[in-house]
């Protein structure tokens, strides 16, 4: 069935993952404006921010109600405030002050250790794919569109595959933020 602008909130309802690869075709450029307003050139915050938009989307579209307002605005409005929580986070990580003691070398050679177990630990927790896919594009930064290519699949499948990753770390992690 072709989605289209009449029944992609129906197809939502059905979990048919093709309306999201239409939401990225018919309003990408929109919700990227949207994001970008508060992301700017950040393109790894944009990327995450419009995974968070496309899985909000996905799991709220029972609180969708077309006699408030339009689809469109709807997830306008979704991508406004995912955007603001994303320039929060990013906000607070830049205010946060950092203590450098005299014997810096030895404690960042531990810490990097530490993140990289760490790292390695959640990263164990996916499947082969999911694994590559996490590493490709946030420890080596290749960009969803570039990765999708790679794999010969549609953007929307990349970032579906990192929302199902992320949740899959959060349930096993207690569902912190990741």
């Amino acid at each position: 069935m072709k989605i289209t602008e009449q029944n992609v909130v129906q197809q939502l309802h059905n979990r048919n993952e093709r309306a999201l690869s239409f939401i990225i075709e018919e309003y990408g450029g929109m919700l990227a404006g949207i994001i970008k307003r508060y992301v700017q050139d950040r393109h790894q915050d944009y990327e995450e921010c419009l995974d968070d938009v496309l899985l909000a989307v996905w799991h709220h579209i029972d609180s969708f109600d077309p006699n408030k307002k339009s689809f469109k605005h709807w997830i306008a409005v979704i991508a406004k405030y995912k955007a603001i929580d994303c320039l929060r986070k990013h906000s607070a990580l830049q205010t946060k002050q950092i203590y450098v003691p005299k014997n810096f070398d030895s404690i960042q050679i531990e810490e990097r250790h530490e993140d990289a177990d760490l790292v390695e630990e959640l990263l164990a927790m996916l499947t082969t794919k999911e694994r590559d896919i996490f590493e490709r594009y946030y420890l080596h930064g290749i960009p969803s569109k570039e990765l999708a290519e790679q794999y010969g699949r549609k953007e929307s499948w990349i970032h579906n595959v990192l929302s199902r990753g992320r949740k899959k770390i959060r349930e096993v992690n207690g569902n912190e933020r990741i």
